[in-house]
């Protein structure tokens, strides 16, 4: 995992070219850690990189669901 915030208990994962060969694996692990209760998000580097606003505004979305960060 790229990130880890227990209080939401989220994960957020930045996958890379290489994650393109391992998708049978990253299923496996997402189940995993969701059935923990944990919830995954992931991003492609190339969002990260060039649509960094939409992808902090997912992340910060998903918070407020989780009602860890009020509505500005």
């Amino acid at each position: 995992m790229d990130f880890f915030c227990p209080d939401a208990k989220m994960i957020i994962e930045i996958d890379g070219d290489t994650h393109a060969e391992q998708e049978a694996y990253d299923a496996s692990r997402t189940g995993w850690l969701t059935k923990q209760g944990y919830q995954v998000l992931r991003f492609v580097n190339a969002d990260v990189l060039h649509h960094l606003d939409t992808v902090l505004e997912a992340i910060l979305e998903e918070c407020r669901k989780k009602k860890q960060y009020p509505s500005p």
